[in-house]
């Protein structure tokens, strides 16, 4: 299995720079080509790439200002494009791989049918525990976990992260949707792949450790993440505008949709700063159902 075609996008903003080296330094062995996505850190990355002998064969595209995951991602791809690989492969720069974590992906890639994309299963640094993949039926949102002799499960989408798709892949289903910025921004195109009729799937036997964030918040017991304010914003703004998207099946609208009303309750009654979510979760409210999108002018 050559995995020497797989071109690797790593999306950077003001990283902890000792986990992005354990990644640059787990991942460079499995693919062809890392390239480093920095979205205007305060850190000079170039800098600390002289100073680190994994980073001295790893290429870094400077944007220069935050313009927003989707845009590092679709800058990768590009970059990807005009090297010929035949894959990306995304990664969060809080994300460190398993070492056979890009081989068992592509395996399962190139022999699930009619595939847009394939995933890792991740173990979660706070609590430490494996995450399940996510799957709709009806009006539910199923859990799915790793069992024995499970080798892959279909689900809606795949984090952003330890994300594997082809070229092909892309040229087809088109690219990351920019004026999301961050957040839903991967689970749109995992929809939207699914819309074009290719389905994603989680692949059990690839791993990866991810960050998540901040400590999650147990409300009515359930565990839910939080953020910043702004962060919140953007995923309650998100999540509204793909509602008013008509090609998204309704039951998927509905089964997400109430977790977002009980995720918008405990960022406004639960999350710190309480003033700033007070804030910012009415106005991502109405502008996302105005269908106002792209980057907050203070961000």
């Amino acid at each position: 299995m050559n995995t020497k075609n797989i071109f690797a996008i790593i999306i950077t903003y003001n990283p902890d720079l000792k986990t992005l080296g354990e990644l640059v330094e787990r991942l460079r062995p499995q693919v062809g080509h890392v390239l480093i996505v920095d979205n205007g850190s305060d850190i000079d990355i170039q800098t600390w790439q002289c100073g680190a002998q994994d980073l001295q064969y790893v290429e870094i595209l400077k944007l220069g200002q935050n313009l927003g995951i989707a845009v590092g991602h679709n800058k990768g791809i590009q970059a990807a494009k005009r090297t010929n690989a035949r894959y990306v492969l995304l990664m969060d720069q809080d994300s460190v791989p398993e070492h056979n974590m890009v081989k068992e992906l592509l395996s399962k890639l190139v022999s699930l049918p009619n595939v847009a994309a394939v995933g890792a299963r991740y173990l979660l640094d706070r609590p430490t525990q494996v995450s399940p993949f996510v799957r709709t039926r009806g009006l539910s949102r199923d859990r799915l976990l790793c069992g024995a002799g499970t080798d892959a499960v279909q689900v809606d989408f795949l984090i952003s992260s330890g994300c594997l798709i082809s070229i092909a892949t892309l040229d087809i289903v088109g690219e990351m949707r920019e004026d999301l910025f961050i957040d839903y921004v991967d689970v749109e195109w995992g929809l939207r792949a699914n819309h074009c009729g290719l389905n994603s799937y989680g692949v059990c036997s690839a791993a990866m450790r991810h960050s998540l964030g901040d400590a999650p918040q147990t409300v009515f017991g359930k565990s839910i993440g939080t953020h910043s304010p702004l962060r919140h914003y953007y995923y309650v703004r998100n999540a509204l505008l793909l509602y008013r998207e008509s090609w998204i099946p309704f039951n998927w609208k509905v089964a997400d949709g109430w977790r977002l009303c009980l995720r918008a309750i405990v960022y406004m009654l639960f999350s710190k700063p309480h003033r700033a979510n007070f804030r910012m979760i009415p106005l991502a409210i109405l502008h996302g159902l105005s269908g106002r999108s792209g980057k907050m002018s203070d961000d």
